[in-house]
């Protein structure tokens, strides 16, 4: 150990020079500030990046939040009352009007039947869409012509041509504004010949059953479109798909049921069939027969 600490008066010297720095350094680390103070120079332009960040942050805040598209309050889903606000109670209310087959034209009356609060109205009420048939209805002196909607019921020979019909003609049916016959016109050209059968109307969104017999009554299919038809107890499942609505499970599941009921004796027996769109059976049994 005595040899570690023999040193000669160079490095003696050199030791207590060291020893003077590391005093002096840390003298210095103590007591000199070396923060700096951050001079705002410009309070306005700080002002208006604060502003921005602002006007940013509610920005997001608003695209966060859930968006209300316009819609018809008579086909609200429990999901989508449940969006609304409204409560189990306000939504059952209005499913059980609508099973009556009735219809909510107004924001009053959607409050009437489901008895929601003047707030919950007023905030919902914007994005009410109701058809243009009952928020503009036409003068009923431009209802009373030869083609307009009557008591009397016209013979088939008497009707127009649905198929041939032009927009004009069809906005002389009361209920038919100039969105619903460009609809029926548009609907009519998705095929090669038009229509099938009148049923076809149902098809159309927006056009109401009391409408549709209104329009029934002055127009119906006399040159329907050429189409494929098959016998429901013998066809196959590649001609079955071939119909509209009626997907390869759908076309088994007929097969299947055709086969348990040793063939089927009427087209209703169709709504027996698992997972069959039973509301679309008008147009399905246009391709079918027995």
């Amino acid at each position: 150990m005595k040899s570690h600490f023999q040193f000669s008066n160079k490095q003696r010297s050199g030791i207590f020079l060291l020893v003077i720095l590391i005093i002096i350094a840390q003298c210095i680390y103590a007591f000199v500030d070396f923060s700096k103070e951050v001079k705002i120079t410009n309070e306005n332009e700080l002002e208006e990046f604060r502003l921005e960040l602002d006007s940013l942050r509610l920005i997001e805040i608003e695209n966060k939040k859930p968006k209300i598209y316009p819609f018809n309050p008579n086909y609200i889903t429990d999901y989508k009352g449940y969006t609304l606000g409204l409560s189990n109670e306000e939504i059952d209310r209005l499913h059980k009007f609508r099973g009556t087959n009735k219809w909510v034209n107004s924001a009053k009356e959607f409050q009437n039947i489901t008895k929601v609060s003047d707030s919950l109205l007023a905030t919902i009420s914007p994005y009410f869409k109701f058809p243009d048939w009952v928020t503009n209805p036409k003068p009923k002196s431009n209802y009373v012509n030869s083609y307009s909607n009557n008591n009397t019921s016209k013979s088939y020979a008497q009707k127009l041509d649905l198929n041939k019909a032009s927009s004009i003609q069809l906005q002389k049916v009361y209920g038919v504004g100039e969105k619903l016959s460009e609809r029926i016109i548009n609907y009519r050209n998705k095929f090669k010949g038009g229509f099938i059968s009148d049923v076809e109307m149902a098809e159309i969104w927006g056009l109401s059953p009391e409408v549709i017999e209104r329009i029934k009554n002055d127009f119906t299919v006399k040159t329907p479109r050429k189409i494929t038809r098959f016998n429901l107890n013998t066809a196959s499942r590649d001609e079955l798909v071939t119909i509209q609505y009626i997907d390869y499970e759908i076309a088994n599941n007929i097969i299947e049921e055709r086969t348990l009921r040793d063939g089927f004796k009427s087209l209703e027996e169709l709504t027996k069939v698992e997972d069959f769109p039973v509301k679309k059976i008008d147009i399905i049994k246009l391709y079918l027969h027995l």
